[in-house]
């Protein structure tokens, strides 16, 4: 289920379990440094990591210079065990869900 809509913009207020930059299905690197608090070092070396299992793709482009990651589908497999161990952390833990997520 691909998600085209742009990241939200970090807000040091905003929980952890608001912010899955994994679930989106393509990111800029520096979309996904604004998603996490993790710097560009750890980031970079966790992207790596990612790739090596097959579960992002990297792609450059020139124009303008961007690095941009994408899921593969190894990867897009992966979403829905990420939705269900978020809505179980939500159930178990103190986080509330976003407000667009909880039902009527």
């Amino acid at each position: 289920m691909p998600c085209n809509d742009s990241p939200p913009k970090h807000d040091p207020d905003d929980d952890v379990f608001e912010m899955c930059p994994v679930a989106r299905v393509e990111q800029r690197f520096s979309e996904l440094q604004e998603t996490t608090t993790a710097d560009s070092t750890t980031l970079s070396r966790v992207l790596d990591d990612l790739e090596e299992q097959d579960l992002i793709t990297r792609r450059l482009e020139d124009r303008p210079i961007a690095t941009y990651y994408d899921l593969t589908k190894r990867g897009e497999e992966l979403t829905g065990v990420f939705e269900e161990f978020e809505d179980w952390a939500f159930e178990h833990t103190v986080a509330e869900k976003p407000a667009a997520d909880r039902p009527e």
